[in-house]
């Protein structure tokens, strides 16, 4: 059986573990995960082997910015899990690869089009250092693909995707939204973080780039920060080049946390993506909420696409109270016993963070059919506990909630 023909679960097994990189020629054996390659100088044989030079991709010692076998065997690992990449660029945060992704595709007197549930940080990339560069950027309305088709113009390079949106969950139709970018002459980069491609292939589905926080699935243990872009090759080449212009690495240490981390993923995303749907279908019973925003919940806003174009999910939901206001969302928030309080999600242990998306948005702040009025968000990171407990812990909260 060939690579191409492993499932995603074996991959995620089988991937970034050559022989070249997990044991010592002429040895027999080897080791189980590829060792940690710690280097910054690499050497060279001779005067001759230095006059030859040494190719600038994965593989080949050149110089500890461009990565050893460590990093080599995770960015190999990665693409295995990308149905149509070429190729894998590692950067130190997801936000670093979304900046070096851009930078590498839009200059001067371009124009991103960017959808308006957009990550936040993406936002302030397009809107506070891209402008700066004059690079114009608008954003556009995820929901109605009529919107970017009106707005792409002659100067429209890249459009910016996200899916589901950043806190609302929406989920788009990406497969429309990449083709009218196409047809525009623009290239298509998705944020595929929430699902990954184990979720969501995304170069199949008609994206260019799919770019992903490693921080997050990957890492799975709120231990590391690391980002990736993966692409085919004319436009990871941009992309690399541009992450060696601004010397862009990951420590060899991080990558083998990821490494570590990739494995079990798919077991991981399985296993939150239960237990959020069952405290989803819990939530939407109760009177304190007024709307659940889980992609993955029959009924919720873009579940049919989810549906149509995902074959997976994660933990990661958001839902809207009812008649609460800031301070009752605090109480419920203060309330929590498994619940941390803070940003990022994906690992183990689940998180609460309050939403108000209205202060980053163009157009609407919540999804069709929910009033924007309607009341304040909280979202959820559903970690690996027991989805009965987490259960138990929310009603503490919303008990706590309707004590003044």
């Amino acid at each position: 059986m060939s690579d191409e023909e492993h499932r995603p679960a074996t991959r995620l097994v089988e991937a970034g573990r050559r022989k070249a990189w997990t044991s010592v020629g002429g040895q027999p054996g080897g080791t189980v995960n590829p060792p940690v390659w710690r280097g910054s100088t690499h050497l060279y044989e001779d005067m001759a082997d230095l006059a030859k030079g040494r190719p600038n991709a994965d593989g080949h010692f050149y110089y500890g910015r461009r990565g050893g076998p460590t990093q080599w065997a995770l960015a190999e690992a990665l693409t295995a899990l990308e149905p149509g990449a070429e190729g894998t660029e590692l950067f130190p945060s997801g936000v670093a690869a979304i900046a070096s992704t851009l930078l590498a595709l839009l200059e001067p007197g371009d124009e991103l089009l960017l959808t308006d549930n957009a990550y936040e940080p993406t936002r302030n990339i397009a809107f506070g250092m891209l402008r700066r560069m004059g690079v114009t950027a608008r954003t556009f309305d995820p929901m109605r693909p009529e919107t970017l088709e009106a707005a792409m113009t002659g100067a429209t390079r890249v459009v910016m995707l996200e899916n589901p949106g950043s806190l609302t969950m929406e989920v788009c139709d990406v497969p429309a939204l990449a083709a009218i970018a196409r047809a525009g002459g623009a290239l298509s980069v998705i944020d595929n973080t929430w699902a990954s491609p184990l979720g969501f292939p995304a170069l199949e589905r008609g994206c260019d780039v799919s770019v992903m926080s490693i921080t997050k699935h990957v890492g799975g243990h709120s231990d590391l920060m690391m980002g990736s872009a993966a692409a085919g090759g004319p436009m990871l080449e941009r992309i690399r080049l541009t992450a060696q212009y601004m010397g862009q690495v990951v420590s060899p240490d991080d990558a083998a946390l990821a490494l570590r981390g990739l494995r079990t993923m798919g077991l991981r995303l399985e296993r939150t993506a239960a237990t959020a749907l069952e405290v989803a279908q819990w939530l939407e019973t109760r009177p304190e909420v007024s709307a659940v925003l889980c992609p993955i919940l029959p009924g919720a806003p873009g579940h049919d696409l989810w549906r149509r174009d995902f074959t997976g999910g994660c933990g990661l939901f958001t839902f809207v109270l009812a008649d609460a206001d800031v301070a009752a969302r605090a109480r419920l928030v203060d309330a929590l016993e498994l619940f941390g309080i803070g940003y990022s999600w994906g690992g183990f242990e689940s998180l609460a963070i309050p939403v108000d998306p209205a202060r980053i948005r163009d157009h609407r702040a919540w999804p069709e059919g929910i009033d924007e009025g309607s009341g304040l968000g909280l979202r959820l990171a559903i970690g690996l506990e027991d989805a009965g407990d987490l259960i138990r812990d929310l009603t503490r909260g919303f008990a706590a909630m309707g004590t003044a």
